[in-house]
């Protein structure tokens, strides 16, 4: 995903990824929160995968329990059903201050 028109002083990118469709993961990360550090005032955000490339790494980890839980990042995983997903973009500066923000619709899965 590129992101463009960085705030100045932008040094991580939190995207905070969440499902529409199922209410207990529908907010503040509920599919876990990867940051991904940035330079300058735009940024290609890689594929998540079983590694993190280039210095991301997990701000923080999804929510979910049992069979779907995760040390990180869960994918979509709604077996089909077209559930809604989306991610919440943070630009971050320092001391964590949040210095703008976007909503990025990912698709029905």
């Amino acid at each position: 995903m590129k992101v463009s028109g960085l705030p100045k002083g932008t040094e991580w990118i939190h995207a905070e990824f969440n499902e529409r469709s199922y209410k207990p993961l529908s907010r503040n990360g509920g599919h876990g929160v990867i940051g991904y550090p940035v330079k300058g005032n735009a940024a290609n955000l890689p594929a998540n995968s079983t590694s993190l490339p280039g210095g991301a790494k997990v701000i923080k980890a999804a929510r979910a329990s049992g069979k779907y839980a995760s040390r990180g990042y869960l994918p979509p995983c709604s077996g089909g059903r077209g559930n809604q997903y989306f991610a919440d973009l943070k630009a971050v500066g320092k001391g964590g201050k949040v210095l703008g923000q976007a909503r990025v619709e990912l698709g029905r899965y």
